[in-house]
């Protein structure tokens, strides 16, 4: 199995939009990928918790079956189309796969 985490700190104001919204659409779109490819057998997105300490703005964790299903899941049209709108209004980006 394969855990594929990603972290993103997001810019106070991006692509016409606070920082709210656009955390908000983008927490949306990633969870649109849920079941997107066979082999995805976990999908969560998260926001930092108001008043926690927290470094990162919002997290994905993802388990996959296989590299084969990571690979799918990093390809496929759906996935690479939300790609652009995040690049554009994140600040940093920090990601971490490991397998178990």
């Amino acid at each position: 199995m394969i855990k594929h985490i990603v972290m993103w700190k997001f810019k106070d104001e991006a692509e016409g939009a606070d920082k709210a919204a656009n955390l908000a659409c983008a927490q949306a779109l990633l969870e649109a990928c849920r079941g997107l490819v066979p082999g995805l057998r976990t999908l969560e997105v998260a926001r930092a918790a108001p008043g926690l300490e927290c470094t990162y703005d919002l997290v994905l964790y993802t388990e996959f079956d296989s590299r084969e299903a990571l690979d799918a899941y990093q390809h496929h049209p759906q996935h690479e189309a939300l790609k652009p709108f995040i690049a554009a209004v994140r600040l940093e980006r920090q990601c971490m796969d490991y397998e178990v």
